[in-house]
């Protein structure tokens, strides 16, 4: 086992619900609030500077269809003041005019979209590339100590947040606000005491909307608490599978969701029931505008105050005003839990790198491989240290076996060598060279890693091995194959090289896994090795198997070997034994041996009933 693994299964989603109200969309998140709304809002700009023009467009267009729209009840009027004169060709004028101010005002909406579904996936492109790539400069040291379900969700629930917000929420909210803006203004003109009698019920829509709001996002917040608590029900099962089958705790499982899920069926009734209340109070409150309308109306018609045209556009105002309420009412959930989501985007790209190449750090090109540490002291949590004062010499082409019991700092030995963490005291050469005074990618290019549990992606056995050298041509990597001992099997895939594999190639034995990562090592074609206990999850059989194609590998290479098994350390030219993050002993197998001392205790309890390998 490495000394410090961490495993984290990939996040279940379940969506569906939407906010208060909203009609559709992702809920906020967790009915949280941005801390810092202005901020959040301003590097969010950022995203959208370089399309101002585009987006001077998008406001025109929104503008010119929200004047429309609201130009075609006032033309109904003048068409029902029409209606007495008896006159065809007058009514025909503002028919049509309102027609076409329907048809005007549905294309600006359809330009209007288009384009800020554009500028906002360009901006979103632009943003999910800046947090992948910078997460890419971060050190293993930052994935230590975050769950990696949490940083998932931070690349799609919060990314998708922002999306729904600036796709579709920021533009409602633009138009929302040009809508009450422009009503207003249309009603006062046309009439003050109508407007002054339409205002009465306004305040309740008002009231209603933040009401009810507020009281929403409490259940809502109730709602994916508890629909956190099934995903990890979830995520729980999915990942520990293998051990609910081979217990038997179907049943036992299948209760634990359904309690689960019991929950959130309760509270999202509740939240959904709350968010549908809106609809028909509002409903209410129209309608009452409408008789306060229609009396008030009335009695200035009969006073020639005010025309029957003019009644009707307000009626039709004022059925208009209550929707661009309840949507803003509705957009602020969502807007604050985009912004609580851009926050959490931003904490990570603020994350400062740990790890940095030199200002003019040098690139090696071909190293021997010679490999020296000097008096190395490293932790992972200041103050603990978990290698100290760590010396060794591996000159080209040797074989360096590190043993000791678990959590003794070997994985952590050659995680320093390739560079995933720094040193805190002494230093580490190749070559003569301090590793950090040259980049980190052309030192890892020298490096060839095969881990105990092999990592293989969801693509070809060929794109697999590839991954080794991208460059490589299919005759490499079909040597490379034949080299790890793979190819025999390969071919018997149904379709060969050109088979995909499962998620973490699972569909194959864990042998044959290790085998490719032997032959993508292979390809590689690396001057140092680092072989963390790759033999260790396979029986004896499979590993003598292994065995053959590591000798091929290690050929001519420093190789560094962190095993439990007989046959790879017997052959090593030094055995180091790491005891609490100090060597305590080095040297040959068979000195080390003679010597009667710690690594002769390991041997005795952990090899005495393999089978000896000639040395």
């Amino acid at each position: 086992m490495t000394d410090k693994q961490t495993q984290h299964a990939a996040p279940v989603r379940i969506t569906g619900l939407p906010g208060p109200g909203s009609g559709g969309g992702p809920p906020a998140q967790k009915g949280e609030r941005a801390k810092d709304i202005q901020g959040a809002l301003r590097r969010l700009m950022r995203y959208l500077r370089p399309y101002h023009g585009a987006l001077a467009v998008v406001t025109l267009f929104a503008a010119l269809g929200t004047a429309l729209a609201l130009a075609a009840p006032y033309l109904m009027g003048r068409a029902i003041d029409q209606l007495p004169k008896k006159d065809l060709g007058a009514l025909l004028v503002p028919v049509l005019l309102m027609l076409a101010a329907y048809v005007l005002s549905a294309g600006a909406q359809l330009i209007q979209g288009t384009l800020i579904a554009s500028v906002s996936q360009k901006a979103m492109r632009a943003l999910r590339s800046d947090l992948f790539n910078h997460m890419q400069s971060l050190s293993l040291r930052f994935f230590d100590t975050r769950a990696q379900g949490e940083l998932m969700s931070r690349l799609t629930n919060d990314m998708d947040a922002i999306s729904q917000v600036l796709t579709n929420q920021a533009a409602q909210l633009f138009t929302g606000l040009l809508t009450l803006a422009g009503i207003l203004v249309i009603i006062f003109i046309l009439s003050p005491w109508l407007a002054a009698g339409s205002m009465l019920a306004f305040p309740l829509m008002i009231g209603l909307v933040g009401i009810v709001g507020k009281k929403t996002r409490k259940v809502f917040r109730s709602y994916q608490k508890r629909l956190g608590a099934l995903n990890a029900v979830l995520e729980e099962t999915y990942s520990g599978q293998r051990v609910v089958l081979a217990f038997g705790q179907e049943q036992n499982v299948l209760s634990k969701f359904d309690r689960a899920n019991e929950a959130v069926r309760s509270s999202g009734v509740q939240a959904m029931t709350l968010a549908l209340v809106v609809m028909p109070m509002m409903g209410i409150l129209s309608n009452l505008n409408v008789a306060i309308l229609c009396g008030l109306g009335g009695w200035l018609a009969i006073r020639g105050m005010v025309s029957i045209g003019t009644i009707a556009a307000f009626i039709s105002y004022s059925r208009r005003f209550a929707e661009p309420l309840r949507q803003l009412g509705n957009l602020y959930n969502l807007v604050q839990g985009a912004l609580a989501g851009a926050e959490r985007i931003f904490e990570i790209l603020d994350t400062v790198p740990d790890q940095t190449d030199a200002p003019r750090a040098s690139v090696f090109s071909k190293v021997a491989g010679e490999v020296q540490l000097d008096h190395v002291t490293f932790s992972y949590i200041p103050g603990v240290p978990v290698l100290q004062d760590i010396s060794l010499h591996a000159l080209p082409g040797e074989r360096i076996a590190l043993v000791g019991h678990t959590g003794a700092g070997k994985t952590t030995l050659v995680n320093l060598l390739s560079r995933f963490y720094d040193i805190e005291e002494g230093t580490i050469r190749i070559d003569g060279v301090d590793i950090r005074s040259v980049s980190r990618d052309s030192l890892r290019r020298q490096l060839g890693v095969v881990l105990q549990q092999s990592f293989l992606f969801s693509e070809s056995v060929l794109e697999n091995i590839r991954y080794g050298r991208l460059d490589a041509s299919d005759e490499e990597v079909f040597a490379a194959a034949r080299l790890a001992h793979a190819d025999g099997f390969i071919r018997r895939l149904p379709q060969g090289y050109g088979t995909i594999l499962s998620e973490r190639g699972q569909s194959l034995s864990e042998g044959q896994r290790q085998l490719l990562s032997i032959a993508r090592a292979i390809l590689a074609d690396p001057a140092i090795l680092v072989l963390d206990e790759a033999t260790s999850s396979v029986d004896t059989r499979t590993e003598l198997f292994i065995q053959q194609a590591l000798d091929e590998l290690m050929r001519g290479r420093t190789s560094f070997v962190i095993a439990h098994r007989l046959s790879t350390i017997s052959r090593a030219d030094q055995v180091i034994v790491i005891d609490k993050g100090r060597v305590i002993e080095r040297g040959t197998h068979q000195a080390l041996l003679a010597m009667q001392g710690a690594y002769q205790r390991l041997y005795l309890s952990q090899f005495r009933h393999q089978p000896q390998v000639p040395g």
